[in-house]
């Protein structure tokens, strides 16, 4: 197997696709002392992934992307199989941030047959999307222990819009003994506030307009938490109103309330909490939140 040795000058990043190399290679590069970095996306990249590069680029010698659209982490009627995909378009993106490798196994070399093994973190994966996702988490912390052993990183970095799986991989590091520093990036916005996803693609032209309406409930809970409302139902009741008003037919899943460290829904608004929504458009299941 052949072992390489990055030259961080050169802007295009190598493409590993074998689990074996990529493990092999990342153990090599520890042997040398390599301060290793990684961001593990699902590919069809856009500014929000490109920042968590960037955030952690300055702190480590190499730096991998993964991009894995995990099969295990969408239930049966989702959009696996429509998920956006396009590895050139992605690999160009790695190259100007810049990235060193790009890893993109198969999904039979991540879960080769009789694949048994699965990891949970328990009741942080009960509330918020987990009623309305049975098995994500699950699907998505196993497949970040995956990434994890085949990388072996110092450093991995995950966006807050994804508040709930930034938690819950937070608590599995920790929980696991993980020698690995998890890093949380600041959710990344359209210039009219819509949080940066890969998912925004699907939208049709009035539900992308009408989409802001996540961005400006959000907007309106820090106005009521920054004037002193401390009741989070007349929040959530707040937002739901706004977003009844300024979105056609919208199918409101959750907006919730909940503390930081267990993500247990909460009444009186104390402490470090977080504002977190999901809310269907159409066929597009969009989420957001706010840290408090």
């Amino acid at each position: 197997m052949l072992l390489f040795v990055i030259n961080l000058v050169v802007m295009s990043p190598i493409l590993i696709e074998s689990v074996a190399e990529m493990q092999a290679q990342s153990l090599a590069w520890r042997a040398q002392g390599r301060r290793i970095g990684f961001v593990p996306t699902m590919g069809y990249l856009h500014e929000g992934h490109l920042s968590l590069v960037r955030l952690l680029r300055p702190r480590c010698d190499v730096l991998v992307a993964s991009i894995f659209v995990n099969p295990i982490q969408f239930g049966p009627n989702e959009d696996l199989a429509r998920y956006p995909r396009d590895l050139r378009r992605d690999m160009e993106l790695c190259g100007q941030v810049p990235c060193d490798v790009v890893f993109h196994p198969s999904a039979e070399e991540i879960y080769p047959e009789n694949f048994r093994t699965h990891i949970e973190v328990g009741e942080l994966a009960d509330n918020l999307c987990g009623p309305f996702r049975p098995g994500h988490f699950r699907g998505v912390t196993t497949v970040v222990g995956i990434l994890f052993n085949l990388v072996q990183p110092h450093l991995a970095a995950f966006g807050q819009k994804d508040a709930q799986q930034a938690l819950v991989l937070e608590r599995m590091v920790r929980d696991l003994r993980m020698p690995i520093e998890v890093v949380v990036g600041p959710t990344l916005r359209e210039p009219d506030g819509l949080a940066m996803s890969s998912r925004n693609v699907y939208l049709q032209p009035e539900e992308r307009e009408q989409a802001t309406a996540l961005y400006h409930a959000l907007q309106l809970a820090e106005k009521r938490v920054t004037a002193g409302e401390r009741r989070a139902d007349k929040v959530v009741a707040a937002m739901t109103e706004l977003i009844a008003r300024e979105v056609t037919a919208p199918v409101i899943e959750y907006i919730s309330v909940v503390d930081r460290q267990r993500l247990h829904p909460l009444e009186q608004l104390r402490g470090q909490f977080v504002i977190a929504l999901a809310v269907r458009l159409g066929k597009t299941r969009l989420i957001d939140n706010a840290f408090f």
